[in-house]
């Protein structure tokens, strides 16, 4: 029945399977509760900071509980979108959660014992905490090209002292045993498996991630190091990682161990097909001198700021992720890296402010960098004061705006909840899941979006759609029209508002039919008469 289970057992185990059984069966209806609950409670906000707290204090097994979700989110079908949606939010808090404490416990290890590999792939399992990443998967395929390099290089030296059994845990002495070595790497990684830096995406986040390097075989210097490192490691030659400007780089010791003296060693630059290059040609690849300081061995927690650093300028270039995902999972790394960085902890609470999420969470870091650096006490005092307000505001609500089409004032609103639209002028296909009577926008934003320019302006109804570019936007219901091909917008918010994609339309879900409430029979009845006969 739960087959994803079957790793959290072994042959030799006596385990009572009817208490198994029941313990999985009532995880399950556990799960089922509250992510049935999180509709209702979190509808019309962002799930607070404390909105989690009851699946931090479960009481049944988290395996069990996961299990679950997973199984919520890989129901066929375009049913239960609600629930996938929510199910979906409570993994990726679950899994987090997990990875942060994993990554804080590989922190306070000795450096001896943190494997850049390891850290790399807690990164990794952090930004994508619902992708099957796991170490051991990992270093089986990094295993794989260790075997593959091994081969080569029995064919060059069958005595080599990499191919004995303990290979890797003794390193090589000889420059010469250990220049085979890389020549083997070479020869596979760069000749046999392809695998070449990724000039032409050099800035998509998949460059940062291991597991997507070992599959796409390409990215950015700093992640093919980590693999080259890793590799030449295991074969018994010691690689050191660089944090040179502007591309990471590997040394590899020419002279005696230890050395401070620059010209003792090679650079390698893994992005570079493994070339191996010297003081002055590093500085010819990036086009400008540095002091020696630049060519100094780092640690892995440095290391790993700089991966995070990568992704944290990738998320601040992001302009189509309306919820800035991968800003906010860049941020929660280096501040478990760094919890008193005055930066980041204040891009953190701007972030914040700007989504209009976790006010409570915004006044906690504000409070923090006040006490770390009372300088900054004029942008703090700022954004405590708005914050107060937010939070005011939200107190002052009253519930949820009912919406009747009955009314007077709604008869011009010619469109309804859950049909498939397309925009006239810009094209894009979207889904409307609100809509006003008129433009409701301020007075800046009619001005900015040239609203006025419109042959109705700003007095006609304008709607609230989700796009399929994952945006959301506020259009003019003269920009709109029926989509005469009407298909799943591919939205990450979808679920918040919808139910079930019938194949021409979405159906409201709970929440959203409370406010719209005759919306849904407007919307069976235009499908009808449009698509009944296959065509408009």
């Amino acid at each position: 029945r739960w087959p994803s289970l079957l790793k959290y057992y072994s042959h030799s185990d006596s385990v009572s399977w009817l208490e198994e059984y029941k313990a999985r069966h009532n995880a399950g209806l556990e799960a089922q509760r509250i992510v049935a609950s999180f509709s209702k409670r979190f509808f019309s906000e962002h799930v607070p900071c404390d909105g989690f707290s009851d699946i931090e204090t479960l009481a049944c097994p988290s395996h069990f509980f996961e299990d679950e979700l997973m199984c919520i989110l890989n129901m066929e079908g375009r049913k239960g979108l609600t629930w996938k949606y929510y199910a979906k939010k409570i993994l990726y808090f679950l899994r987090q959660q997990n990875i942060l404490k994993n990554l804080k416990e590989y922190l306070q290890r000795p450096t001896e014992r943190q494997s850049f590999l390891e850290g790399a792939v807690l990164i990794d399992q952090y930004c994508n905490p619902l992708s099957d990443i796991c170490l051991k998967s990992v270093q089986a395929q990094v295993d794989d090209i260790t075997d593959k390099v091994r081969k080569v290089l029995r064919t060059k030296n069958p005595r080599h002292p990499s191919l004995a059994s303990k290979a890797g845990e003794v390193l090589i002495p000889e420059v010469e045993l250990q220049r085979q070595v890389l020549d083997a790497m070479n020869c596979v990684l760069y000749e046999q498996l392809k695998y070449k830096g990724n000039e032409l995406d050099y800035y998509n986040s998949l460059n940062s991630y291991i597991h997507q390097v070992l599959i796409r075989r390409t990215g950015i210097p700093i992640s093919l190091s980590v693999l080259y490192l890793t590799i030449a490691r295991q074969l018994g030659v010691k690689l050191e990682p660089v944090n040179f400007p502007s591309h990471f780089l590997l040394r590899w010791c020419q002279g005696k161990e230890g050395s401070t003296d620059i010209f003792d060693y090679t650079y390698i630059d893994a992005f570079g097909k493994g070339k191996q290059l010297t003081v002055k040609e590093c500085e010819y690849l990036i086009g400008h001198h540095v002091t020696e300081e630049f060519y100094g061995v780092v640690t892995s927690k440095e290391v790993l700021q700089r991966m995070v650093g990568n992704l944290l300028n990738l998320g601040k270039r992001e302009s189509t992720d309306q919820s800035y995902q991968l800003l906010r999972d860049s941020l929660d790394l280096y501040l478990a890296m760094y919890p008193d960085n005055v930066q980041h902890l204040m891009l953190q609470a701007r972030l914040y402010f700007h989504l209009g999420i976790w006010p409570e969470k915004v006044l906690d870091i504000l409070q923090h960098i006040q006490a770390l650096d009372p300088s900054q006490h004029g942008a703090v005092g700022y954004l405590v004061q708005h914050t107060l307000e937010h939070i005011e505001r939200r107190k002052e609500e009253l519930g949820p705006e009912v919406k009747h089409r009955s009314d007077e004032k709604h008869k011009e609103v010619c469109f309804s909840i859950g049909l498939i639209m397309k925009h006239k002028r810009y094209g894009y296909n979207c889904v409307i899941y609100g809509w006003d009577p008129a433009c409701m926008m301020g007075h800046e934003w009619i001005r900015n979006m040239n609203v006025h320019s419109l042959p109705h302006g700003p007095h006609q109804p304008f709607y609230n759609v989700l796009v399929e570019d994952g945006s959301c936007r506020y259009a003019a219901q003269e920009n709109l029209e029926y989509n005469s091909e009407p298909r799943e917008i591919p939205h990450p918010d979808i679920g918040r508002y919808f139910s079930e994609f019938t194949g021409v339309h979405y159906l409201a879900n709970t929440e959203l039919e409370i406010r719209y409430p005759e919306d849904l029979e407007l919307t069976r009845a235009t499908v009808q008469k449009i698509y009944s006969s296959g065509k408009e």
